[in-house]
């Protein structure tokens, strides 16, 4: 089995990219769904949580207040690099696990935002960034999220610079207004699928 790593800054369209490897019926890793998870249900990573940001951190139903945090660490790299720290590595341990279902695959993707940032880019044998321009990905972003462009501005200042995330991937889709996507994610399912592996910035 093919690990194949998805990846792609703020409002680039990893999340619409999945969704159409997922329809092709390949098994689909989305880190931030797990994370959201984790982070609830993990009752020591609860813990380290509280620690750095305090009781507020979850509402009185365990539920976590994320806009909360998300307006520190967006606002704090160091913070940021902290909650990575502690979150990550359980994430990865969860993707350790999930993969074990799927070794008759020829190929599988886990979908993460800062897949380069967090180091988990290292249990990938592939990967593949979405790729668009800032305007695009600051448009999208704040309808997507409702919330302004300086705070989707800070987001995507706190990510790896696209054009490295490009630089150090496998497989490149562009995703810009008006893209066909399709064609160039079938060309990538049939160089996997059929072990075609070359290495393809274009």
């Amino acid at each position: 089995m093919i690990k194949v790593g998805l990846t792609g800054n703020i409002g680039s369209g990893k999340t619409t990219v999945a969704r159409v490897f997922e329809t092709m019926g390949i098994p689909v890793f989305i880190a931030d769904t797990e994370a959201k998870h984790i982070m609830v249900s993990d009752q020591d990573l609860v813990s380290q949580i509280k620690e750095l940001f305090g009781e507020k951190a979850y509402f009185q139903s365990g539920e976590l207040d994320r806009s909360y945090i998300a307006e520190i660490v967006f606002n704090d790299a160091d913070i940021l690099q902290k909650l990575n720290n502690i979150v990550h590595p359980a994430i990865e341990k969860c993707y350790v696990e999930w993969c074990k279902q799927y070794v008759d695959e020829k190929y599988t993707i886990k979908e993460a935002a800062i897949l380069f940032e967090s180091g988990s880019y290292k249990s990938c044998d592939k990967i593949i960034t979405v790729a668009c321009d800032r305007e695009t990905a600051i448009k999208r972003a704040s309808e997507r999220d409702e919330k302004n462009i300086t705070d989707i501005t800070a987001r995507l200042d706190n990510q790896m610079l696209q054009e490295e995330k490009i630089y150090r991937s496998d497989y490149v889709i562009w995703n810009n207004e008006g893209d066909e996507i399709l064609p160039r994610i079938m060309e990538i399912h049939e160089e996997l699928g059929f072990g075609g592996l070359t290495h393809d910035n274009g």
